[in-house]
């Protein structure tokens, strides 16, 4: 789960964290009022959507002059002039993808003079088991760029969990910022500030772009990019209370109720499959004969008849899909509470695009007797790839 710019701030400083004062605003109004609260006479206004790119982003509706989800501001009345333009408009950044984002939400904060701009992020190292620190001098919105054209400026290194942070480790930032002095103190204790909330709050991912040093010699994290553990928020109401549903896709709010694992992607061919292995190396052939897959669904190794209809409805739900691949293997998944879950959703939804039907494993004859007997137009087919082939082929004619 991921949340705004303002909220993961909030997070950061409530661990001790520099960050600049600001106010969240979700209209024009509010944007005017949180502006005379700050002293500036400089103002930020940024755009508050779950995407990076902000400040290079293009909106959709405004004129191609009028750029950049994020702003500089030297007047309230300026401000008002970029909350108007900004809120209720659609914003395309390098990671929103040709469809952007509704902006619904800003954030507006007083200025800071940058002395300099670094880089820092913290992810769990999947390899390690451990969480890894991302440094770079090399601070901004082209952090992509120095991470392809000169990835030697970019300096990693993992934490034990069994010791948690140490001295070193914030020495080990300093020095990869070239800090010194009192700088460098400084980011030893941002460091065990980081780490501390990304260890407690769970997070998956924290980034910070940039960090900066102020004018008058203060390490500030001017930014704040937050992702949480899916798993873990049963911990965390209070973060919970943070989503923000605006900005993720329906159907995979639809699906999270039904505790089913749903990727939405591009493509024209639903699929449902259990387990994430068998759903990858699904998506890959039918990639491999040449389609795109509309979803990554995977329905559990527990699923009951319930779970399965919910997914197939929420697959034939999605206008983009022109044919669907039903692929399971059946293990603790029965194949006949498939058969009978599918059955169930195409009787309650209707079927007006092809369905090619894989199954293989425990009650596989069952199962197949129940699609076979149901008279619905249902393709079958004998292992995964037959029935890539059959999809695709009914998919394009």
């Amino acid at each position: 789960m991921n949340i705004h710019e303002y909220q993961g701030k909030a997070i950061l400083k409530a661990y001790g964290a520099n960050v600049s004062a600001g106010f969240p605003a979700m209209t024009v109004a509010e944007a005017v009022e949180a502006a005379k609260m700050l002293p500036g006479p400089l103002y930020v206004v940024k755009s508050q959507i779950h995407a990076g790119g902000r400040g290079k982003g293009k909106f959709k509706e405004l004129p191609a002059e009028a750029k950049g989800g994020v702003r500089l501001a030297f007047s309230i009345d300026e401000v008002e002039k970029h909350a108007k333009e900004m809120l209720g408009n659609t914003l395309v950044t390098i990671q929103t993808g040709e469809a952007g984002k509704q902006v619904n939400r800003l954030y507006i904060e007083d200025g800071s003079d940058i002395e300099k701009e670094f880089y820092i992020s913290m992810l769990v190292d999947r390899e390690t088991g451990q969480t890894a620190f991302v440094v770079s001098t090399e601070g901004g919105m082209d952090i992509e760029a120095v991470a392809h054209d000169t990835p030697e400026k970019i300096i990693t290194f993992s934490v034990d969990p069994a010791t948690g942070v140490m001295p070193h480790h914030g020495r080990a930032v300093a020095k990869a910022l070239n800090l010194t002095g009192d700088l460098a103190k400084q980011a030893e204790v941002l460091t065990a500030q980081l780490y501390k909330a990304f260890v407690e709050k769970d997070m998956a991912m924290l980034e910070i772009n940039p960090l900066i040093i102020t004018k008058d010699g203060k390490l500030k994290c001017l930014d704040a990019k937050i992702g949480f553990d899916s798993n873990a928020l049963y911990r965390h109401p209070e973060i919970m209370e943070l989503r923000d549903l605006t900005e993720e896709d329906s159907k995979e709010i639809e699906a999270s109720k039904f505790d089913l694992a749903y990727i939405a992607l591009d493509g024209t061919i639903g699929c449902m499959v259990n387990g994430a292995g068998l759903a990858m190396a699904t998506l890959d052939i039918i990639k491999l004969y040449g389609a795109e897959p509309a979803n990554f669904l995977d329905v559990g190794g527990g699923a009951t008849e319930e779970k399965v209809t919910a997914a197939f409805k929420i697959i034939t739900g999605d206008p983009k899909v022109k044919g669907i691949l039903v692929n399971i293997f059946g293990g603790i998944m029965k194949c006949d509470v498939i058969a009978r879950g599918v059955i169930g959703a195409v009787k309650a939804v209707g079927l007006k695009v092809p369905l090619v039907v894989r199954l293989e494993g425990t009650n596989v004859e069952e199962g197949k007797t129940i699609i076979r007997e149901s008279g619905l137009n249902v393709i079958p087919a004998d292992d995964l790839d037959d029935a890539a082939q059959k999809i695709v082929k009914a998919v394009q004619g």
